[in-house]
């Protein structure tokens, strides 16, 4: 049975969910210092195993923005093609955007979750490594909702992955399982609808 599609258009959660898209192009306008603790605060409020919060939150500006940006158009030359011409295009995303904000992994619920299991610390720390990794990401969805409501663009550079032990040195953080790169901003242009999507049914199976 198909949901009623008008529920995405009076929920404004369910609204929020359907209207966020990824932009990679921003305008300069300025986001003000209430709107970036907002996107920090509704990314804090994420769920995570065992309450740890194993996430930390680095906000990016000025010089520092630019020096992350150059960094990645530097590393860049060590992938394929098809990488470079993707980190890049992440680099001038990064480079536009007035605000960026970095999230990784403290480790703590590794380090929490090994000491509970005792002798088991192989299987612990791939359990907890995973569950580090799956409630930081919901910290990430947390944070590009939160943008949309307010009316701001966003993108998560999946890419930045490929220099994810680069990207944290740079950060000041420990080497960790998960590093997200979220540049924040007015978008430059109108995002138009948006990719289309393959019916959710045919993602769906059924066990009775």
């Amino acid at each position: 049975m198909q949901p009623d599609k008008t529920i995405f258009s009076i929920n404004e959660t369910l609204k929020t969910i359907k209207e966020r898209r990824s932009i990679r192009s921003f305008a300069r306008e300025e986001i003000s210092d209430q709107q970036i603790q907002i996107l920090l605060q509704a990314a804090n409020e994420a769920p995570s195993a065992h309450n740890q919060q194993s996430w930390r939150f680095i906000v990016l500006t000025g010089q520092k923005k630019h020096e992350l940006a150059e960094l990645v158009v530097e590393g860049a030359h060590r992938f394929s093609r098809p990488a470079q011409a993707l980190l890049r295009m992440s680099a001038r995303s990064i480079a536009s955007a007035p605000v960026v904000i970095a999230v990784a992994n403290s480790g703590d619920l590794i380090d929490h979750g090994t000491e509970l299991f005792g002798g088991e610390k192989a299987t612990a720390h791939d359990f907890f490594r995973t569950m580090e990794i799956q409630s930081s990401a919901a910290a990430v969805q947390n944070m590009l909702l939160a943008a949309t409501s307010l009316g701001l663009a966003t993108v998560w550079l999946g890419i930045m992955f490929l220099m994810k032990d680069e990207v944290l040195a740079f950060l000041g953080e420990p080497e960790g399982e998960f590093m997200a790169v979220v540049p924040v901003g007015h978008a430059s242009r109108e995002s138009g609808s948006g990719p289309v999507k393959e019916p959710f049914e045919m993602k769906v199976k059924y066990l009775d």
